[in-house]
């Protein structure tokens, strides 16, 4: 079989590159963005006139200061040569009522975006990891959206993707118009896929995860782009206030992002009182609140510092620990060679009113033998994956101090069997990952811009190789034996 794209090319270029950059760190210091790159602020700095974002003429400037706008996605950019994907309209797709939810995993929805500027692709990767947002007219339904805003998102999943390849997007509904909405949603993440060649792996991960903590929805679009097709998208719900709402019954609280990094060390290890130690590795999303800080840095300390026998009582109140064990299980069952288990980062943490806090997934796209377990760095794991990996790693506490538990240790346990004895027999996953591949099998035929080839994403349901079935039936005879009491 013949990948459209060779990210391991990519991957080593991206190594490299970082150590030049960083010294020799490879991926730099731990912090926000990929390697450890703050977001760069040039709203402020271009918007003439004060509305708080920037008009054509404003972005050109922006661009020009930036050296012309080369931007992201930079690794193999011209190397690839790609085809054009198909002309479509509106009138040439079908359209659903608004009586089917937006991430209802049965339908496939397209999503048509019209930018002002024919190099859209060059703008979006211009104004990769600042706050710029780019606008677009969308078209969903039969339906007219205004003033979309529009971003490349991703850290790996978007630098190693060259150019004229799907890379992922992130659409923001009321970026101008506070109350213009889809279905309920006023933000999307559409996912490229990187490291799974399925398409379904996001999905599966989901559907599972969902019957056992909260955890974003996922479906599946297609995406026009000024006309032409871009194929086939994943669709990940955002964890937000609407998210919450959905959720806990509530949009208040403090929200965390944890991003994805390497080297992470967010982990909830406690790494002393000093505020600025932690906002190096957590973004808060929400309103500035020392408090809702002292009460992160609460929790660290006593997760790090109380012992074990004593260590379940001292946590009720500031930490939904039974909630903890079950996003620790499905990281580890599942075999989330981007999660937690692996580099303590890409994951998202909630206090809510009462003050608890609570840990959510975030992007799962190399669990269930994604390619990315087969790449490099620690993350690289299989079938045979130990249940009770990493116990004595400081850097992860969540697993190290709360596994030491001996009752917790046991309940986590059983979270990892009963997922591998419901959830990784073939004969109930099965049925899930094709439906959903066969919803999208005629597009991503088609798809010009995917970033591996048809014959991979045939492969990933059948017997043998390095496929999803493989994988579950591996990982359940594997977990089973381990977990047998």
């Amino acid at each position: 079989m013949t990948r459209q794209v060779p990210l391991l090319a990519f991957i080593t270029v991206l190594c490299a590159t970082g150590a030049a950059a960083q010294g020799g760190g490879g991926f730099g210091p731990p912090g926000f963005g990929f390697g450890g790159q703050q977001e760069l602020q040039l709203v402020a700095q271009f918007d003439r006139d004060g509305n708080g974002r920037l008009d054509v003429e404003e972005r050109r400037a922006a661009r020009e200061s930036l050296g012309g706008g080369a931007g992201g996605g930079r690794f193999g950019r011209t190397a690839f040569a790609v085809t054009p994907g198909a002309r479509l309209a509106p009138a040439d797709v079908k359209s659903y009522p608004a009586s089917v939810p937006v991430y209802d995993p049965g339908a496939l929805r397209t999503i048509f975006l019209q930018f002002e500027n024919a190099d859209w692709e060059q703008e979006l990767a211009a104004f990769y990891n600042t706050d710029v947002e780019v606008p677009a007219t969308m078209i969903v339904d039969g339906r007219t959206y205004r003033d979309v805003g529009v971003h490349f998102r991703g850290n790996s999943s978007y630098r190693m993707v060259p150019a004229g390849y799907k890379h992922s997007l992130n659409l923001t509904l009321d970026f101008v118009h506070d109350k213009q909405d889809l279905g309920g949603y006023n933000s999307f993440n559409l996912l490229n896929s990187n490291n799974d060649p399925t398409f379904v792996r996001t999905a599966l991960y989901a559907e599972i995860a969902r019957h056992y903590l909260p955890i974003a929805k996922v479906n599946h679009v297609r995406v026009v782009i000024n006309g032409e097709s871009w194929g086939i998208y994943v669709s990940s719900q955002q964890v937000d206030k609407d998210f919450l709402e959905e959720w806990f019954k509530t949009r208040d609280g403090a929200r965390w992002r944890v991003p994805g990094n390497p080297r992470g060390r967010a982990g909830l290890e406690y790494l002393g009182d000093n505020v600025a130690s932690y906002r190096r590795l957590y973004q808060l999303r929400t309103d500035e609140d020392p408090k809702a800080w002292a009460d992160l840095i609460r929790v660290c300390k006593v997760l790090t510092e109380t012992p074990p026998e004593k260590l379940e009582a001292a946590l009720a109140p500031l930490l939904d620990v039974d909630g903890v064990l079950k996003f620790l299980a499905l990281d580890v069952a599942l075999v989330n060679s981007d999660g937690y288990w692996t580099r303590a980062s890409d994951y998202n943490i909630y206090q809510d009113s009462s003050g608890r806090f609570h840990i959510i997934p975030h992007d799962f796209n190399e669990s269930m033998g994604g390619e990315g377990g087969r790449g490099f760095g620690p993350g690289r794991a299989g079938p045979d994956l130990d249940p009770l990996v990493g116990l004595n790693d400081v850097t992860k506490a969540l697993r190290s101090k709360l596994l030491a538990v001996p009752a917790l240790r046991a309940r986590y346990l059983g979270y990892v069997r009963d997922i591998a004895e419901k959830w990784l027999d073939w004969r109930t996953l099965g049925p899930i990952a094709q439906r959903l591949h066969d919803l999208i099998a005629a597009d991503v035929k088609i798809d010009t811009r995917k970033l591996y080839g048809y014959e991979e994403f045939q492969a990933g349901l059948a017997s043998g190789g390095d496929s999803i079935r493989t994988f579950a039936d591996r990982r359940r005879a594997y977990l089973l034996n381990s977990t047998a009491r």
